[in-house]
């Protein structure tokens, strides 16, 4: 069950969201979401100093983040003087015939006018999409994507592999699968090119590899550095060639049909790879921005991360973490690593898992008001 939007597209959730555009109304729109219930916003440290190419991305993301069809309204805050136009971004978000409202708070009179004003049009705007009616919506509409942080030998051997299977019942059932991270491909990114649909997207793949690597070597820097991280290596992976051939058993066996930027719009149907960070909230904040539905995130350490506008569903492979972790966990395949849970059945588990909260399940990051939000950088501040 879920909202059909007026372009066509469906939600499995029903946010109003608040979009500072800028650092200096994150305080603003904070302070709105707490008045409000059910009102979600994205603070950020972008909006300011900021030229071309990397303008263009915080602009995308915040477009993106509206568009994303679990979003049915969206009020926008400006300080006033910003680089990002709060006019162009609602017009951008205004073309899904969402609820939209946009102001900036010098000209309303500060912080204090600023809050009353968005609390008065948030509470008007809930009241509309309260009012909206679930409709019966087909699996075969929903876009996954499938994320991993904080790994540990169990990831790579269980919860990786799992998410996989689960994947495949997805794009069978005529849905959608994102793969994302490409700094963790990295050593494996021959083995997810021999699976591209064709000679151009196995090159595309390897050309964005190509282009984070060069990116490090202009930085004078190693990526073995941070990658694998440190919790990596203490959870048993020695490499980022071993830590890259896990990772990427998460998506499944399909072809990939084809290669998107970092929060650009993600096609409809089959698998795709997003180029984007292995940071975890950057990553999950693209996919969101691209218009997944939500993110499946496997994890052997544990992490308690959500997202703003999208449910996380946390898996695991490593069941003392789950036992001691259990207050963010949501799947447990740990069984597979006894011999008790097959790669069948836990894919399964997951598949279920992901019907359910598409369905209206909440997960444990939303139920603990995870609404983490994260934009990847590509210039300096100036």
């Amino acid at each position: 069950m879920g909202y059909r939007r007026p372009n066509g597209e469906v939600g499995i959730r029903n946010h109003l969201l608040i979009i500072p555009t800028v650092i200096c109304a994150n305080q603003v729109c904070s302070r709105i979401t707490q008045l409000v219930p059910e009102t979600v916003a994205i603070p950020h440290q972008h909006g300011c100093s900021q030229i071309g190419a990397d303008k263009q991305r915080t602009f995308d993301v915040l477009a993106g983040t509206g568009l994303n069809p679990n979003v049915g309204g969206v009020i926008i805050i400006s300080l006033g003087c910003e680089v990002i136009d709060p006019q162009a971004l609602a017009e951008t978000i205004k073309v899904s015939g969402k609820l939209v409202e946009v102001f900036d708070i010098q000209s309303v009179g500060g912080s204090v006018k600023a809050i009353q004003h968005g609390t008065e049009l948030a509470r008007r705007m809930r009241a509309e999409l309260d009012a909206m009616e679930k409709t019966s919506i087909p699996f075969g509409e929903l876009k996954i994507g499938v994320k991993c942080g904080g790994s540990d030998a169990t990831s790579g051997l269980a919860s990786n592999p799992a998410l996989g299977a689960a994947a495949d019942s997805v794009i069978r059932t005529g849905g959608t699968v994102v793969i994302g991270e490409t700094t963790e491909i990295i050593g494996a990114e021959h083995v997810l090119a021999s699976r591209c649909r064709t000679p151009e997207v196995s090159e595309q793949l390897y050309h964005i590899v190509d282009r984070f690597e060069k990116e490090v070597e202009r930085m004078g820097a190693d990526m073995r550095g941070g990658n694998p991280s440190p919790g990596n290596i203490a959870g048993g992976l020695s490499t980022i060639e071993e830590k890259s051939l896990g990772c990427i058993s998460k998506c499944g066996t399909a072809p990939i049909e084809g290669i998107v930027e970092y929060a650009a719009a993600i096609p409809q149907k089959g698998l795709y790879f997003m180029d984007s960070p292995g940071n975890d909230i950057e990553c999950v904040s693209g996919m969101a921005a691209g218009g997944a539905h939500l993110v499946c995130f496997t994890t052997g350490r544990g992490t308690p991360t959500g997202s703003a506008v999208i449910p996380v569903i946390k898996i695991t492979g490593n069941k003392k973490m789950f036992e001691r972790m259990t207050d963010n966990m949501d799947v447990d395949v740990s069984d597979m690593l006894s011999g008790t849970l097959s790669l069948e059945d836990a894919g399964e588990i997951i598949w279920q898992e992901i019907r359910e909260v598409s369905d209206g399940k909440l997960t444990k990051a939303e139920v603990l008001g995870h609404t983490e939000f994260s934009i990847n950088r590509i210039g300096p501040s100036l």
